[in-house]
């Protein structure tokens, strides 16, 4: 036998016996095989394991309202009433626009000349704030006012009538500005333009939710 054939029959022996070494450490798969499976996950099996399932809420707090309120509170309700009647109502939206407001009036009530705002004003509070103005104007005091900032805007209270749908928010205001208030003959006699004063107001708008007018009226200054 020649030594060609003979390191062939070695070359097949070596190759038989890794072959059947595998055979025992793997075993035997025919295609394609599906993960086992334990008898607890067997089909028809009562106790099988379910994979746990979970629960899907719906709705839940309006984050809209309870950043702003207490979460379930007569103010949250308020405003839950507020947003039935008129779904595109957005509390974060009206105190940016009481802000803006608080300004506007502020500013034209310290210049002694409301009739631009006067339509954001309530009949009884547009009276007030002209007695006001007549008063200085009697006394011969002018009012230089400028407002450096609003830092503060809270959400004090809300109340709501589900039958005449008229809401009702009261805002807290903490601003920042100068005043001053000079005699006839220019004298300063109170404030200093060099001063930066910090005002507190406490002011409540009004509104029927639904309606077409979407402007809010100040109806009360004050607590």
């Amino acid at each position: 036998m020649s030594s060609a054939v003979i390191q062939l029959l070695v070359l097949a022996g070596i190759a038989l016996f890794l072959i059947l070494r595998l055979k025992n450490v793997l075993g035997t798969r025919d295609g394609f095989e599906k993960p086992s499976v334990s008898k607890d996950d067997a089909p028809g099996n009562r106790n099988v394991r379910q994979r746990p399932e979970f629960e899907v809420i719906e709705g839940g707090p309006d984050r809209d309202i309870t950043d702003h309120v207490e979460d379930g509170s007569d103010d949250a309700k308020a405003l839950a009433g507020m947003k039935m009647a008129e779904p595109g109502f957005n509390v974060s939206e009206f105190l940016g626009g009481a802000r803006g407001a608080y300004e506007m009036i502020l500013t034209s009530f310290e210049k002694g000349d409301i009739s631009d705002v006067r339509a954001f004003l309530d009949p009884d509070v547009a009276e007030a704030f002209d007695g006001v103005i007549a008063e200085r104007r009697e006394q011969g005091l002018t009012v230089t006012s400028e407002i450096l900032g609003v830092r503060d805007v809270e959400l004090y209270k809300a109340s709501f009538d589900r039958e005449t749908k008229l809401a009702e928010l009261t805002v807290r205001f903490l601003a920042e500005l100068t005043v001053v208030v000079r005699n006839a003959e220019g004298e300063i006699v109170e404030g200093d333009p060099n001063e930066i004063k910090r005002q507190r107001d406490t002011w409540t708008f009004a509104r029927t939710m639904g309606a077409d007018d979407p402007n809010w009226v100040l109806v009360a200054t004050g607590d």
